[in-house]
């Protein structure tokens, strides 16, 4: 390791690009996942309601006894401050900024604590010219945030109003609290207690476990930590004071609330079915690429050194995750997205040990990859607005029926202007050949941002047409306001088979709430175009259709308002 292939990366490249990633495809839209709005729900319903939904998650009167309140605690105070000025679905955004720039700082500052110690040094060389311990470890900080931004599954949840980025910044906050309390273990351990609270209030005990396990994976009596062990007892001792104030009023004040969330914790721990338990063989390798291989590499590189901090205070987050996925009953991207982190960090970590040709392959795989996927999204906006080619504009066509395309001309000199940094980055690849080991990741986090924003720039109107609520909520509030006995007001609405999400939607858009009172006339049913077909869809003899839609253009679900005879 030379200095050369140390030189910094400029802080405002870094800046520039984590901006764009989370900005990119965070506003302008409409909720869509169910995660997405439920929790946006919760958010508002805090603010809308009485002041339970302070303490207990709900959805206007319905109750969400699920994860923790932590999200929607800080989700309403942004919408209370900045929604007069933002609206309230932009102002709860802002909570994804805060949980993302938590994330990269942990992941930033963690990989920089653990590269400047000893173990993880590269050899001096025998006439000079090796980094400073302070340009190695900023090298791998950055290489690692890199890595992170460039993994490939985390994309879209990142810009979720959901627990789940909130998840991901405590569990690297972890990450940064162990790699702290080597040197400073006051400090470390009071972001530990932090973090371990944290991911508990965020996502309950699904969130905490893998933490935990992480923690005792640290512990290893050969590891750094083991000396620090009666410190990490007194975080974990002053994280369960901090649940404890919100656990204990919330069972006593909201007791049939608290016993369904015991009840949603324990339905999330078990033997889970053959076919869940080998789904992570399936999603993983794509969830977590680039940086999976790169990290296995590390592990294998390192492995007489494995259990020095810098290897395994990653690899026991890793474990904790690992150890975790056999006990849930139904794993999904909720939890491989706590794999991202750990392994960003190993990965930076196996750079410094790969040969040149190596690391080039990395950089040509990151310029053919990304240049074939920008080439690709202009191709399907071509194939959206000039229907060519044919082929390809009859399958988006299907996909966005009933929607008229048009063309917002500064989004499309916006998307040239990010298509000619794309241009300009394999210019500078290609004719600078640049020593600095931070090229490829940088190539990789670039190509993955920047085929991001041309997908938000180009295609958001057609997606967020074929994915949003808003239309049909809106359409459904003018049914039920011309039924309402009271002017400016909306009539009374039960459901039947309506899943949470819509529910949701229903209330952030339009402030419809789903009532419990069997007295209510109107039902808002929720059933499959192929049941309408044939006649399988009825809810009574008696009930007479005065609605029918569904989402933009979505091809299966229909959505009926109904009027039901009541006793």
């Amino acid at each position: 390791m030379t200095a050369p292939a140390t030189v910094k990366l400029p802080r405002l490249v870094l800046f520039v690009l984590a901006a764009a990633y989370i900005v990119a495809g965070l506003f302008g839209r409409d909720p869509w996942k169910t995660d997405d709005v439920l929790s946006l729900a919760t958010m508002i319903s805090a603010l809308r309601g009485d002041g339970a939904g302070w303490l207990v998650p709900h959805i206007g009167a319905l109750d969400l006894p699920q994860d923790g309140p932590l999200v929607s605690w800080v989700g309403a105070l942004f919408i209370y401050v900045l929604g007069p000025w933002l609206g309230e679905i932009s102002a709860a955004r802002f909570a994804n900024v805060l949980w993302f720039s938590l994330t990269m700082t942990s992941i930033w500052y963690g990989t920089y604590l653990l590269g400047r110690r000893t173990e993880a040094q590269p050899l001096p060389l025998p006439f000079g010219g090796e980094p400073t311990v302070k340009d190695y470890g900023r090298l791998l900080a950055d290489t690692a945030t890199l890595l992170w931004l460039a993994t490939i599954g985390i994309l879209q949840r990142l810009h979720e109003t959901s627990v789940v980025p909130a998840n991901v910044a405590f569990q690297a906050l972890v990450f940064y609290s162990l790699a702290r309390m080597l040197d400073k273990p006051k400090m470390g351990a009071s972001c530990l207690a932090i973090a371990l609270a944290g991911c508990f209030l965020t996502r309950a005990w699904p969130g905490v476990i893998p933490v935990l396990l992480a923690v005792l994976f640290a512990l290893h009596p050969r590891s750094g930590l083991w000396p620090r062990r009666q410190w990490v007892v007194g975080a974990l001792a002053l994280a369960i004071v901090l649940i404890l104030f919100w656990w204990v009023p919330t069972q006593r004040l909201h007791p049939t609330w608290f016993t369904a969330w015991g009840h949603w914790n324990a339905s999330n721990f078990g033997v889970p079915d053959y076919e869940t338990a080998l789904r992570p063989l399936r999603d993983l390798p794509w969830f977590l690429w680039p940086i999976w291989p790169l990290a296995c590499l590390a592990i294998w590189q390192w492995r007489r050194w494995v259990t020095a901090p810098h290897i395994w205070v990653p690899l026991a987050v890793v474990l904790g995750v690992l150890f975790t996925l056999p006990v849930l009953t139904n794993s999904g991207e909720p939890e491989y997205m706590l794999f991202a982190a750990p392994l960003a960090v190993l990965a930076a970590f196996a750079l410094p040990t790969m040969r040149r040709g190596v690391i080039n392959t990395l950089d040509w795989f990151a310029l053919m990859c990304f240049s074939v996927t920008i080439l690709c999204v202009w191709g399907g906006w071509a194939a959206l607005h000039f229907k060519v080619p044919k082929q390809i504009s009859l399958n988006i066509a299907r996909l966005t029926t009933g929607y008229e395309p048009h063309i917002a001309w500064w989004s499309v000199l916006a998307a040239v202007v990010a298509t000619l940094c794309w241009v300009s980055l394999v210019v500078w690849r290609l004719r600078s050949n640049p020593t600095v080991l931070w090229r490829g990741s940088m190539l990789c986090a670039s190509g993955v941002t920047i085929t991001w924003v041309l997908l938000v720039l180009l295609w958001m109107p057609a997606v967020d047409y074929v994915r949003s609520y808003r239309p049909m909520s809106a359409e459904i509030k003018q049914v039920l306001t011309t039924l309402s006995n009271t002017p400016g007001q909306i009539a009374c609405l039960r459901s039947q088979g309506v899943g949470l999400g819509p529910q949701a939607s229903l209330y952030v858009f339009d402030d419809i709430q789903i009532t419990y009172d069997t007295q209510c006339p109107f039902v808002l049913q929720q059933t499959t175009r192929k049941k309408l077909a044939e006649g399988l869809a009825g809810y009574s003899d008696n009930a007479s259709v005065l609605w029918l839609g569904s989402r933009g253009a979505d091809r299966f679900d229909r959505y009926r308002l109904l009027r039901v005879p009541v006793k």
